[in-house]
């Protein structure tokens, strides 16, 4: 069938923009420049691009160019109920494990290497999320140029507009450095969360290079070290976020065992900081 709609911009492959490792986040000068702090998810790099319209095909790509939507059938089936037409979504992919009541990165391996009938049996057992980071493209149009900032607020429009559920997740973000800091000292045991990845709010997406800073959960104590002589005087102006804004992940990792909510834990959409 003919694919009618939208005149869409991107297409695959797109080279996903990448984070270098750092030691702490970054200085006081950048901070004061405006960053942006996420939480850094183990699993999978992914790139999702919607139909231009119907009769279209939903395209699921890997970090190095890949297309294996055919891995992923039940991530292919809610894109195509939820999401709209001439969408491009950069994020992780991560799997629930239903019997251990936890993500699974070997779940998460066992089926990026799996096709057809077999893709469809572990999507029952192993259900997929996708935790959505970045907007590349909207209604068609490429938002590559756009600063992060810009990005990020039209991200969480589009799940606000259009009431996205499981297996669509908003990456938990802040603007507050405190917060950030008690992600990297206080979550070293959490099920799915690696770290935090820094980003500058004035930076474009850049696909390639390595403009990001991710820095990990735990380590040497000079990480927290190095995080408190960032705060105080050199953190972000305005009011904290509320402490009741919680990573779904790590809800997930306290709460039931039952699929169903933790289906619901990891699709709570973080835009309360």
């Amino acid at each position: 069938m003919r694919e009618e709609g939208l005149q869409v911009t991107l297409r695959p492959p797109v080279e996903p923009m990448l984070a270098q490792a750092a030691e702490a986040v970054p200085g006081p000068a950048a901070v004061r420049a405006g960053v942006a702090y996420e939480q850094k998810l183990d699993g999978h790099r992914a790139i999702v691009f919607t139909a231009a319209g119907p009769g279209g095909t939903v395209l699921v790509q890997t970090r190095r160019g890949a297309l294996v939507q055919d891995r992923w059938p039940d991530l292919v089936a809610a894109a195509e109920a939820q999401l709209p037409h001439g969408l491009v979504l950069d994020g992780e992919l991560v799997v629930w494990d239903t019997e251990a009541g936890r993500l699974s990165f070997e779940a998460l391996q066992r089926r990026a290497a799996t096709r057809a009938r077999g893709a469809l049996a572990l999507a029952v057992k192993w259900p997929a999320y996708f935790v959505a980071f970045d907007l590349l493209q909207r209604d068609g149009e490429e938002l590559l140029t756009r600063p992060y900032v810009e990005r990020r607020a039209l991200l969480e429009n589009l799940f606000a507009e259009h009431a996205l559920s499981a297996p669509w997740t908003l990456c938990p973000q802040t603007t507050d450095l405190a917060t950030a800091r008690e992600w990297l000292e206080s979550w070293t045991d959490v099920s799915g969360v690696e770290g935090i990845v820094a980003k500058r709010a004035s930076s474009t997406y850049r696909g390639g290079q390595r403009l990001w800073e991710k820095v990990a959960l735990g380590g040497c104590g000079s990480r927290g070290r190095r995080l408190h002589r960032h705060s105080g005087p050199s953190a972000p102006t305005g009011p904290r976020p509320a402490r009741r804004a919680r990573s779904p992940l790590a809800a997930a990792h306290r709460g039931s065992r039952r699929p169903g909510r933790a289906s619901r834990l990891l699709c709570t959409n973080s835009k309360r900081r």
